[in-house]
């Protein structure tokens, strides 16, 4: 079978749950729950001298003999007893519970959808694009929100194209979503370096990590990764990365972290009702205190690098001008890092609409009294740019001008075109707040009313430009407070 039959045929299934009200991100964890335990069983059968990963009484095979009531309960039972193991099987089933409530669709999506298949006799390709393909439709689903831990893929590529991850790198994700970065990084130093045995070992089991505060997009993330053929026990943390730097550094940290620029914890008050908290995050190894959490993983990527280690990190636009936090933290970036690239992004690439963001390319550098960056070249890549998901989606070829640009090759040696420009440290620092909100090229759908984005787009924008501003009036009465 072909991955995209496979995924055809998993996810017209999905149609039948949802009569019984199972949202597409339901769907695809019971998939992940149930594509596990047949995948380790038939590996078991593989490899009969190796102790089984799951306990007898827990696996596919107690699972599959089942029907009706018998069946929901032996199956909510698997569920909550790994949920409770160490490791990748933790990760996996973390708090996971059964959301088919009929056992006989229950039955069905066990003996038909995953039963019938030998999975690990699929080549990794079909078995990775076909959930790759699934995640996807999942992002798309704009009702269950699942399109905040999907980057789009041919951004990715790009990025990881310019970053050039090398084999013996540590490289890692704090906010990996289902795994875009890991994975085409994974893919790119497969196909660009000749590696021997221990290369591929550490590649596969080491040398790639990721963490993610949300227990449903890190199972996926792990499964994604497992379908790959990569990835340790441990590869994958579930937490929040903000809450300290951890002991290890890296030499690579690609990462798009969550769109949401409040840092909050729930929690369930006296009288019962759920609640949110908004969070600054105070650590020794910050420049600044805030609450806004782009610019606290901004800060984060910087702390977990290595000195000499490359980062590149999506923020949105309010991490170019913010004042008060955000200006401090520009100009220590920009003094002890060179900050050497920023990609102003278009919007209609993201599931969440009307999103402006960046990528910000920055190396980490030793303590110095001259500041470590020299020139930021901006490419402008959204102005008269427009993108759809559907209709005219971001594809790969888009970013070829942008990735020429770049000259990973040799960076001393760029010149400047119509939407690549270079602006000496210098000029930055004397910008308002320093910052890097800077555009220069005319944008015609200003004048043309028949080139405008769609209504929802604009829509999207305003609220945006709005919260915004709301922002920087919260930050000025702040301020006055103080005063």
């Amino acid at each position: 079978m072909t991955s995209n039959s496979i995924v055809q045929k998993l996810w017209n299934y999905c149609n039948i749950l949802r009569d019984d009200g199972l949202s597409y991100q339901d769907y695809l964890e019971q998939l992940t729950f149930l594509l596990f335990l047949k995948m380790a069983d038939e590996r078991q059968k593989l490899q009969k001298s190796k102790a089984p990963l799951i306990p007898p009484d827990l696996d596919w095979q107690s699972l599959e003999r089942l029907d009706g009531e018998p069946l929901d309960r032996h199956y909510r039972r698997i569920l909550a007893e790994l949920g409770r193991k160490p490791g990748l099987l933790g990760t996996i089933f973390r708090k996971a519970q059964n959301k088919v409530q009929d056992p006989a669709k229950l039955k069905r999506l066990v003996t038909d959808l995953i039963g019938r298949e030998q999975w690990t006799t699929l080549g990794v390709d079909v078995k990775g694009d076909a959930y790759e393909g699934l995640l996807e439709k999942n992002a798309a689903d704009v009702k269950g929100g699942a399109g905040q831990y999907f980057t789009p893929r041919a951004l990715i590529h790009a990025i990881v194209e310019v970053m050039r991850p090398q084999p013996g790198q540590l490289i890692h994700d704090p906010a990996c979503g289902t795994g875009g970065f890991l994975l085409v990084a994974h893919e790119y130093i497969s196909q660009h370096f000749k590696l021997d045995k221990d290369q591929k070992r550490e590649l596969k089991e080491k040398a790639l990590s990721g963490t993610e505060i949300v227990d449903a997009a890190a199972r996926l993330c792990a499964m994604n990764l497992y379908l790959h053929g990569i990835g340790g026990d441990d590869s994958i943390s579930v937490g929040d990365a903000l809450i300290s730097k951890g002991s290890r550094e890296y030499d690579v940290v690609l990462t798009n972290p969550p769109f949401g620029k409040k840092s909050s914890i729930t929690f369930i008050s006296e009288d019962g009702e759920e609640q949110r908290e908004t969070l600054t995050v105070f650590r020794d190894d910050f420049w600044a205190t805030t609450s806004n959490k782009q610019l606290n993983f901004l800060q984060h990527v910087r702390s977990i690098l290595k000195i000499g280690g490359r980062a590149a990190i999506v923020v949105p636009d309010n991490v170019l001008f913010e004042g008060g936090a955000g200006e401090t933290i520009r100009r220590r970036l920009l003094h002890e890092c060179d900050v050497h690239t920023l990609l102003r992004l278009p919007t209609g690439i993201f599931y969440a609409q009307g999103v402006k963001a960046n990528v910000l390319f920055f190396d980490r550098r030793a303590a110095s009294e001259k500041p470590w960056t020299k020139k930021l070249w901006i490419y402008d890549f959204r102005t008269n740019q427009h993108f759809t998901l559907k209709t005219n989606p971001l594809r790969r070829e888009h970013l070829d001008d942008c990735v020429a640009c770049y000259n990973a090759e040799n960076r001393h040696k760029r010149k400047e075109t119509d939407r690549f420009r270079a602006f000496d440290y210098d000029d930055l620092v004397k910008r308002d707040k320093a910052s890097l909100d800077i555009f220069w090229l005319k944008d015609d759908s200003l004048e043309d009313a028949a080139n405008l984005p769609a209504p929802d787009v604009i829509a999207a924008e305003i609220v945006e430009d709005l919260q915004a501003a709301l922002d920087e009036f919260t930050l000025i009465a702040e301020d006055l407070r103080r005063a």
